[in-house]
């Protein structure tokens, strides 16, 4: 065999370890992109701390802000969005506990809960913190993205235990119909929203019941319902991050109000 032979034969597997390693290459650069753009920033680490009026839980499952002292028996189950931690949520809920109501934050197994079952623990972390806290009375589920998605998954499954539901910057419904609930719904969106646009928003609202409260963040995008970065496809936010948190947690402010008797 000649030498220009051997170097023929050698070229095509030469070419194919370059393609190999550029796609390794590629992946590991995304990767780290996706892993860096949804890393919580910007969050007081007072917020994660207990005080005289908030006593804070951290653990694997979730985070927990309890109010040292209320009258009140209304708790919120919030479920994080895909790749979000608990911590990006803390500047909206731990003010909501400051208010009297238990805040419940429900992490997504392996962050991004990339599979069925990973869903499917997920709900049932939501209703461990229900059958646990027998001291709560009204239950509201929420959730942001993905965690919205699984939030209106567990109403449809366990409707009769929820007094409330809120999703943020969702599409979802999409695979069950909750047009049943009595309970109140709070839809809430930002007009900016790149990830979950209102076009998509509202093209499942027949899935939904006709009493649903719709509450749209004007300015709003996807990314700024919780501290981390900007996520992939996601629209440009004309407000600032914290009227955007505050605008959300006054709407779900209004709604555990509502289910407590206080409006």
């Amino acid at each position: 065999m000649t030498d220009s032979t051997e170097r023929t034969k050698r070229q095509p597997r030469t070419f194919r370890r370059w393609i190999r390693a550029g796609f390794v290459v590629w992946a590991v650069l995304a990767m780290s992109w996706l892993a860096d753009s949804v890393r919580t920033r910007g969050v007081d680490e007072n917020l994660l701390r207990s005080n005289q009026q908030v006593s804070v839980l951290n653990d694997a499952t979730g985070l927990t802000f309890l109010p040292v002292s209320t009258s009140d028996h209304t708790g919120l189950v919030f479920i994080c969005g895909s790749g979000i931690a608990a911590e990006a949520y803390a500047p909206i809920l731990r003010p909501i506990a400051q208010e009297g109501f238990p805040a419940f934050v429900i992490r997504l197994p392996y962050r991004f809960a990339a599979l069925e079952s990973h869903k499917h623990m997920a709900v049932d972390r939501a209703r461990e913190v229900i059958a646990t806290h027998p001291e709560v009375t009204r239950w509201v589920i929420a959730g942001h993205s993905l965690g919205a998605a699984l939030a209106a998954r567990l109403a449809h499954s366990d409707a009769g235990s929820l007094s409330a539901m809120i999703l943020v910057a969702t599409t979802h419904p999409k695979d069950d119909d909750l047009s049943f609930l009595h309970i109140p719904v709070t839809k809430i969106y930002g007009s900016h929203d790149g990830v979950a646009p209102l076009d998509r928003v509202l093209a499942n609202r027949g899935l939904l019941p006709p009493h649903t409260k719709w509450v749209e963040i004007a300015g709003g995008n996807h990314s700024q319902f919780g501290r981390y970065g900007h996520q992939l496809f996601d629209g440009t936010a004309t407000i600032s991050r914290e009227e955007q948190e505050a605008l959300t947690r006054s709407a779900i402010l209004q709604t555990l109000a509502e289910v407590g008797g206080h409006k």
